[in-house]
């Protein structure tokens, strides 16, 4: 079973934002729509990578797209 990830992401708004589809998207950033609604939805982490080139799609820093809850003390 897939442990879900804490990471969380405002791909959709972003997208949305932008008039792109999650096919137009997944174009752009060379993986199967699959993959990326599964990244959009919070069911898979990207790899590095792959979280730079969504960034730089939107024109924004990774702190814009994705976001990882601190930990608290």
């Amino acid at each position: 079973m897939v442990k879900p990830t804490k990471v969380t992401n405002d791909i959709r708004r972003l997208r949305e934002e932008a008039a792109l589809t999650q096919a137009e998207l997944a174009a752009r950033i060379g993986v199967t729509r699959q993959t990326l609604i599964a990244v959009e939805q919070g069911r898979y982490s990207p790899s590095l990578e792959l979280a730079f080139q969504i960034a730089r799609v939107f024109g924004v820093s990774l702190d814009d797209v994705f976001h990882y809850p601190q930990e608290q003390r």
